[in-house]
């Protein structure tokens, strides 16, 4: 097994300093998007748990939601967990906040502290897979794992 990347690494640091048994993977095909991942991963694409930030209008904070890859975020129902109107955050506020790029952004882990929330049709799931630093790592996960390394609140989201 050839090293992983400087980021996929630091993922993988992150999820051993939490004592979560996960080995990331990265892989030749592109896991960009949940489409992209489920068919890399040959799994179905709703257990892919996107990262999609979005930005407050009003206190200019970051909010993530991690999603069930075949979701549609509601932003009225992401405004009415937080309080305030949402936007769909712009690739370098996702940078700058989470200190990775779109596409890799991982559930945890991130460069600031921000809220989180959990779609709640990721907890029906036996396995989950999230993006790990890159547009090509993933990480194997459960639900339970996905609550303890975000420390997320489960919300409905679409």
């Amino acid at each position: 097994m050839s090293p992983l990347s400087a980021r996929a690494q630091q993922v993988q640091d992150a999820l051993r300093a939490l004592d979560v048994d996960a080995e990331v993977r990265e892989l030749p095909a592109s896991t960009r998007t949940a489409a992209e991942a489920a068919a890399a991963l040959a799994c179905e694409q709703r257990q892919i748990a996107k990262s999609l930030l979005f930005r407050t209008r009003d206190s200019h904070r970051g909010v993530l939601v991690v999603a069930s890859g075949t979701n549609r975020v509601s932003e009225r129902a992401v405004e009415e967990l937080v309080g305030e109107p949402v936007q769909l955050a712009h690739p370098d506020f996702v940078k700058e906040t989470t200190g990775y790029a779109v596409g890799g952004v991982p559930p945890f882990g991130h460069a600031h502290a921000i809220e989180i929330l959990i779609d709640e049709d990721l907890m029906v799931l036996d396995l989950l897979w999230a993006a790990a630093g890159t547009p090509h790592a993933v990480f194997p996960l459960t639900p339970g794992q996905l609550r303890h390394i975000t420390r997320g609140r489960v919300a409905a989201i679409v």
